[in-house]
């Protein structure tokens, strides 16, 4: 009686037992010995488990489109529901079992949903530039604090004002020659307007009183 292979590894979501044809046919390939097909096997089982990972943190609306099968989806659920370092633990090797089922271009799509949930907005982006070009209008023009107030009056104007006058004294080298510091007004001012520029995104657009330089004409 032949002895039954319980040895193996999973391949693309397919079972490849140790010893059977595929198994050698797929060491072929690798032009290698044993060694070298264990060693590229575990590191794609560890770029899975570490998907699953990532997998947990996926917004919401992201994970619908993906369209995952439904155990899947219960099983990241789950994991984000247990505290428990070993539940969590056994949890998590649960959804690399069944991420290695998946097709490598659903992964594809799970990498893809990831990267575009890491990338910024266009608006985060617009405001991002924006905020810039509006902190270092502030600190260098005088009638800038005045147009910015014309297009966001709910800002607090003395805070406003406080935090320029010391963004220019910070700004001041200490012995000629010295190249500009940039303090922490520095930053709060573009903290302040880039929060601000976004509120506006959200809800009504700013008014035109105060236009932005072209980014490429700076």
């Amino acid at each position: 009686m032949s002895r039954k292979l319980k040895k193996g590894y999973f391949v693309r979501g397919q079972f490849v037992a140790e010893g059977s044809p595929l198994d050698l046919e797929y060491k072929r390939e690798l032009k290698g010995t044993d060694e070298l097909s264990r060693t590229d096997l575990k590191r794609e089982s560890t770029e899975l488990q570490k998907l699953g990972e990532d997998l947990l943190t996926l917004r919401t609306d992201l994970m619908t489109k993906l369209e995952l099968p439904d155990k899947l989806v219960d099983g990241v659920l789950e994991a984000k529901r247990i505290t428990n370092f070993e539940g969590k633990r056994r949890q998590m090797q649960f959804i690399g079992k069944l991420m290695r089922k998946l097709e490598p271009a659903k992964l594809d799509e799970i990498r893809a949903m990831l990267e575009e949930q890491h990338m910024p907005s266009a608006q985060e982006t617009l405001a991002l530039h924006q905020a810039e070009q509006w902190r270092d209008r502030l600190i260098t023009d005088d009638d800038a604090v005045g147009q910015w107030l014309n297009i966001s009056p709910a800002t607090d104007s003395q805070q406003l004002r406080a935090l320029v006058r010391q963004a220019r004294k910070d700004a001041k080298p200490e012995k000629p020659g010295e190249a500009l510091r940039h303090g922490r007004a520095y930053r709060e001012i573009f903290q302040l307007v880039r929060s601000t520029l976004l509120e506006h995104a959200e809800g009504e657009q700013p008014r035109e009183e105060a236009p932005y330089n072209d980014p490429d004409e700076v």
